[in-house]
């Protein structure tokens, strides 16, 4: 989907239509209790883009409640994370990936999601929202730093 509408919002179903049939179920799921218990979430999954190639994306976002606590809408951010996907299937358990050659934005991202994994892992809900929130942060920096590039692309 391009960013600039997924930005301004889109149905569910928009989403939904791109996640991978294998994760769909477990996507749908979480969404489901995100909607139903609030707060936030992180998930892994796959997703086919139009030209039909599958990618690795990391998606972390909140459902937005009326006064009467049911959910009106979702936001959140999705991040391509194939390459880090893909780095960790091919590198034996002892070997990480040479990122020096990335830019430190997006060298600060995989980090991250590194972390975030390995927290996730210890069941510790205080680093979890931390990990997230970094996370966040992060990707909203991609986005901009997306934005920017194809403005000045299309100048």
């Amino acid at each position: 989907m391009d960013p600039e509408e997924a930005e301004a919002g889109l149905p569910l179903g928009t989403f939904v239509n791109g996640i991978h049939p294998d994760d769909r179920d477990r996507v749908l799921a979480l969404v489901r209790r995100g909607g139903r218990d609030g707060g936030l979430y992180a998930i892994e999954y796959r997703v086919r883009s139009a030209d039909g190639v599958t990618r690795w994306v990391l998606g972390r976002g909140r459902f937005l409640f009326d006064h009467r606590g049911r959910p009106v809408s979702g936001s959140g951010i999705i991040v391509d994370i194939t390459d880090v996907r893909m780095g960790e299937m091919q590198a034996g358990p002892a070997e990480v990936a040479d990122l020096r050659g990335e830019p430190p934005l997006e060298r600060a991202a995989d980090f991250a999601m590194a972390a975030h994994r390995a927290i996730c892992e210890l069941q510790d809900p205080a680093l979890k929202a931390r990990a997230e929130a970094l996370l966040l942060d992060l990707g909203r920096r991609l986005a901009e730093q997306e934005r920017r590039t194809r403005r000045a692309h299309m100048n």
